[in-house]
C-alpha cells in the first residue's frame, strides 16, 4: 500500500497536469535557473515543452516565465532558435516572455525571440555579454616549490593554461572568439527585438537594467506578472504549466547529486575555458 502510495504521488510529481475546466488557456514554460546541458534550463528539458504548448489547440498563448542568469550559448541559442522556428508555424499562437527577478544574459538572449516582454520594475534585465573566466597559479607554484608537468601535442593545445605564464597571442586569439560569440548574441537580440531598441551603445556592452530602465532602452515591452500577461494581454487567465518537471523519486534522489555536479561546474569552469553569457 505504501509503494501504491509513493508511485501514485510520484506520478502527480511527473509531467503536466492538464485537466481543467477552461476552453481556453495559457501555456507557461519556465526557464530556472543556469542555462546548461543537463541542467533544468536545458534545450533538450525545454524544446519539447515548447511543442507541446504550441500544438495544445487549447493553449491560446504562451509565456516564457525567465529567472536565471544565463548560461551555455549554445543551449540558449537552440532554445532561441526553437522558438522562432514554431512561432513561424504557428502565427495565431502568440508569445510572451515575462522577466522575474532576473532575465539576464543567456536568459534574455532566449526571451528575446518572443513576440513581446514584460518585467517588473525591479527586476534585472540585460548582461548582453560574453564571458571566459580563468585563474592563474604560477606565483603561487614558484613560492611552494610546485611545477607543471604537463605534456601536449600541438602548439596551443594547453591554452590558458592556469599553471603556466599568460600569453598575450593566446589571449587575443580568446578575445576573438568572444567577440565573434557576442555578435550572435546582438544579432539575435536585434532580430527579435526589431526597432524597438533604442539607439544606446551600452545596450550590448554587458551592462544589465533595472526594468524601469530596460523599457526605456526597448529591451521590454511594459510592466506584468505573468498572471496579468495571462489575462490581460493573452486573454486566457487560467494557466498551465507545460514545463517538464521531475518526478517526486528524481527530485529526491538528485539532491545530492546537484550538489556535486554544481561543485564539480565551479571547479570545471576555473579550470577549462567555457564561454558563458
Amino acid at each position: 500500500l505504501l509503494l501504491l502510495v509513493f508511485i501514485v504521488i510520484n506520478a502527480a510529481f511527473s509531467g503536466n497536469a492538464k485537466l481543467t475546466t477552461a476552453k481556453k488557456y495559457t501555456a507557461v514554460i519556465d526557464i530556472n535557473g543556469i542555462i546548461l546541458q543537463g541542467a533544468s534550463a536545458s534545450a533538450d528539458n525545454i524544446i519539447p515543452a515548447l511543442k507541446e504548448a504550441f500544438e495544445d489547440k487549447k493553449a491560446k498563448g504562451i509565456i516564457l516565465r525567465c529567472n536565471s542568469p544565463g548560461g551555455s550559448p549554445v543551449q540558449s541559442s537552440y532554445i532561441y532558435d526553437e522558438i522562432r522556428r514554431l512561432k513561424a508555424l504557428h502565427k495565431d499562437k502568440k508569445v510572451i516572455a515575462v522577466a522575474a527577478d532576473l532575465c539576464a544574459s543567456g536568459g534574455y538572449f532566449i526571451i528575446s525571440a518572443a513576440d513581446e516582454i514584460y518585467a517588473n520594475k525591479s527586476s534585472l534585465v540585460g548582461s548582453i555579454g560574453v564571458r571566459m573566466k580563468g585563474f592563474g597559479l604560477v606565483e603561487l607554484m614558484k613560492k611552494i616549490g610546485v611545477e607543471s608537468r604537463e605534456l601536449t601535442a600541438g602548439e596551443h593545445k594547453a591554452i590558458l593554461d592556469p599553471f603556466s605564464p599568460r600569453k598575450p597571442d593566446e589571449e587575443a586569439f580568446v578575445k576573438k572568439l568572444l567577440a565573434t560569440t557576442h555578435k550572435h548574441f546582438i544579432d539575435a537580440v536585434k532580430a527579435g527585438r526589431g526597432d524597438r531598441l533604442k539607439n544606446d551603445p551600452d545596450i550590448f556592452s554587458g551592462l544589465f537594467w533595472t526594468g524601469e530602465t530596460a523599457k526605456k532602452l526597448g529591451l521590454i515591452d511594459g510592466f506584468g506578472s505573468d498572471a496579468y500577461v495571462a489575462r490581460e494581454i493573452i486573454k486566457a487567465p487560467t494557466m498551465i504549466n507545460f514545463s517538464h518537471q521531475k518526478g517526486l523519486l528524481e527530485k529526491l534522489s538528485s539532491k545530492v547529486g546537484t550538489s556535486v555536479k554544481s561543485w564539480l561546474l565551479n571547479l570545471d569552469e576555473a579550470s577549462t575555458p567555457t564561454m558563458l553569457y
